[in-house]
This record gives structure tokens, sequence and C-alpha cells, in this order.
């Protein structure tokens, strides 16, 4: 068991989530950084679908009822266990009354705890995670709750002392779109200025989406659009012509046009975009090998 004696900003339980349930009215849901989530579970030796703790801005104790494996991947932060620092990507042991500490991550937003057999709350549609949107799911974390630890091993531990991640991406982001499929809602001007121009990510994005601000897109058609589906990566712009592409805990359906959507292998990218952080997009033909889109991707300019 483990007990949460301070959760920070926001901490959720997070899986692979709810896919194939849009007709239900429920989106994907899952780990906002997949890439980082796997990560650490295979670093412990869990299932791909084991249960991890995504949180935001560190500031996360907990106090281990029991030992445990553990290890803690994406946002690069200060870890310490009963006051003894230890590394990212590297799984180590917590022993029986220990409390292991997330500090503010360095660069990044979301940092990645994994335990060895996984966390143990109950599913809901057959997931452990946390839909901020639908409030499906555990309930985001709180001071005294107790978490146990579940059985998804699927084998022994790998023998890796420090995992090979890449670096930090840098201050600025860039990620793939592919264009539409309502691009032709919008003006030539509009495709070119989402290409060019630079994005600020502000305060109000969250596991719902990321919120920019910069040159708004101008539409070349007026009128109302259907409500119609949405995916993760989707750009939606609304009236105000400013872009917000859909993160993990997205809505199944929006009435605004979607002038791209971010590859999938990106969307890690922007789940670890700060407030304040600038954004590009590059626009990328709609035909690509399948690969391309699996991988996550990163540049700093």
């Amino acid at each position: 068991m483990i007990e949460v004696v301070r959760p920070g900003p926001l901490t959720t339980v997070q899986d692979l989530g709810r896919p194939g349930l849009a007709a239900l009215g429920v989106c994907g849901s899952g780990a906002a950084d997949r890439w980082s989530a796997a990560l650490a579970n295979r670093l412990v030796g869990n299932l791909d679908g084991a249960a991890v703790l995504e949180t935001t801005f560190g500031g996360l104790v907990l106090r281990f009822r029991r030992a445990a494996r553990v290890v803690v991947t994406g946002a690069p932060c200060p870890i310490r266990r009963d006051g003894a620092g230890q590394a990212m990507n590297a799984p180590f042991t917590v022993w029986p009354g220990a409390e292991l500490t997330l500090g503010t991550p360095s660069t990044g937003l979301r940092t990645y705890l994994a335990v060895r057999g996984g966390i143990g709350v109950d599913k809901v549609l057959d997931s452990r995670s946390t839909d901020l949107l639908t409030g499906l799911g555990p309930a985001v974390l709180s001071k005294g709750d107790v978490l146990p630890i579940g059985r998804d091993e699927c084998g022994p531990p790998p023998a890796v002392a420090v995992a090979p991640v890449p670096g930090p991406a840098g201050t600025a982001l860039i990620v793939r779109v592919i264009p539409g499929p309502r691009d032709d809602w919008f003006t030539g001007k509009a495709l070119r200025t989402l290409s060019t121009a630079t994005y600020e990510v502000t305060s109000e994005s969250n596991r719902v989406g990321v919120r920019l601000a910069g040159p708004p897109l101008t539409r070349s058609r007026t009128g109302e659009l259907l409500s119609e589906g949405m995916v993760p990566g989707a750009i939606q712009v609304p009236p105000s012509g400013l872009p917000l592409v859909f993160l993990a805990d997205h809505p199944v359906t929006g009435g605004y046009p979607v002038i791209g959507v971010v590859l999938s292998g990106d969307l890690p990218v922007l789940a670890q975009a700060r407030p304040g952080q600038p954004v590009s997009f590059r626009l990328v033909p709609r035909s690509l090998p399948r690969h391309a889109t699996d991988v996550p991707w990163a540049a700093a300019v």
C-alpha cells in the first residue's frame, strides 16, 4: 500500500485509457505522455496496461507501507527517497516506511511514477484512468489517500541501471501536423500562418487540450459546422481563431472546424509543453509511412 502524504498540484492514476468507446460519449483518456508512461512500466517489468501515477509540476510525496520497486520518467525532476537523491529513468527499491518525494521539474510538465505491479485501484469501463472531463475513474489524488499495489507484472524486471532517453527538447517545440479534415474552411493564408508562425502555450491548457496564443487563423467559410467526431491531436479553431490542440481527455465531438491533426507520435511533446512555452507546427503530407506517426519526435530551435 502507498499513502499519499502530499498530492502536488495535480496527480492522477493513468493507464492506456478507454479506446473504442467514443460512440458512448467516452473519450480514450489515459496517460497524456504515453511514451513516458510506457517506459516507466517496462523498466519495472509491468504489463503495458498497468496503471501509473501522472503528476503535474511535481510536488508529490508518497509513503510506502511495504517494499516496492519503482521508477520515475517523463519531465525530469529531483527525486528524494528518505532524503537521498535518486536518478530519473533508473529503477530503485523503496523500503517499508520510506517517503518518496518528486520535486518541481526543471523542464517539461508531467512526470510518471510506476510501481512494480501497477497501481491497483478499481477499474471503470476496463480502465483505471482518471478522466478529468467526464469524471470517470478514480478521483484526483488527495492527502491521506491510500493506493493498493496491483499484480500487473509481466515477468522479472529488466536488468537496466539507467534507460537512455532523449534529452530535453529545448524551449521551442516543433510538432508535425497533417492538414484537414476541415482545412477547406480556412483561407490559404491560415494554413501558411499555422505552419510558419510561433504560438505560445497558455495557462488555460490542461489534459483536455493545449490552448495557444498567437496569430489567429482566418476562415474562408462562415456558418455553423455540424458536430463531428474528434480525435487526440485535432487542432480545433473556435471563432477567436486561436487554435486548441486536443489531448487525452478531449471531448468526443465538436462543432468547430479542425484545420489539422497532430501526429500521434508527437502528442507526447505537446503533453510536456508548459504555459508560456513556444510551439511551432510543420505541415506534412496526408500519406505517411505508418511508422512515421508512431514515434515520439521533437526538435529544439
